[in-house]
């Protein structure tokens, strides 16, 4: 973009009424980065949380409470999945 088109943005920025300039900054928000936008308006996680889901919950919160509460490094877990 070149300084001009910068400039005559900013001009009709400074022209829009209040009320619109919300809109315009969600709208630029999309363009300068579309997955932060796209997260923002997921949906929420609407499936239900089986037995095996809260029981896997439960070991991991066990696990990090036994642990230090502390996960396992990259490079550690890397190591004991034989990906390194």
């Amino acid at each position: 973009m070149t300084t001009d088109t910068r400039e005559l943005a900013h001009q009709l920025i400074d022209r829009l009424p209040e009320t619109q300039l919300s809109g315009l900054v969600q709208f630029l928000e999309t363009i300068v980065d579309p997955v932060a936008t796209a997260l923002r308006n997921a949906p929420l996680d609407d499936e239900p949380e089986t037995e095996e889901d809260k029981l896997a919950a439960t070991e991991a919160r066990d696990w990090l409470r036994n642990n230090g509460g502390k996960g396992i490094p990259h490079a550690e877990a890397m190591r004991r999945l034989g990906l390194e």
